[in-house]
């Protein structure tokens, strides 16, 4: 199963996170709710709680293998390797760590996620308005 993920978060850490899954002949779009948990709420803390959230979503609906597919090649790079992982960033790291090690078998990679971020950007703004 691939799952491309997008994500946005207000200024309070309030997320939310769209995953396109594809497989075989499945295609389905996933939406979950998350909160970041560091201040401030920064770009990689927000894709941090994102990742995890949609893992233990996929984890629990009975997914065992995933290739996830996010858009900042950086942050792939430094979910596979645990380098560069900020001191204010490393308990979100090992949750996240976690969460993926419920899978059987997991892959990090970047790539288009455009449509989806927007989709989550969109979302989070209006209910930031209302």
């Amino acid at each position: 199963m691939e799952a491309t993920v997008g994500y946005a978060a207000d200024e309070r850490g309030n997320g939310l996170a769209y995953a396109r899954l594809t497989g075989g002949r499945s295609r389905r779009l996933l939406r979950v709710t998350f909160q970041v948990g560091s201040r401030p709420v920064t770009a990689r803390a927000t894709g941090y709680a994102a990742l995890t959230s949609v893992s233990r979503a996929l984890c629990r609906r009975g997914f065992k293998s995933v290739r996830f597919v996010v858009s900042d090649e950086e942050f792939a790079a430094e979910i596979a390797t645990g380098r560069n992982v900020t001191n204010e960033l490393q308990l979100a790291y090992v949750a996240l760590r976690c969460a993926l090690n419920s899978l059987a078998s997991f892959a990090v990679d970047s790539g288009g996620t455009d449509e989806l971020t927007q989709r989550a950007r969109a979302e989070v703004v209006l209910n930031v308005a209302a």
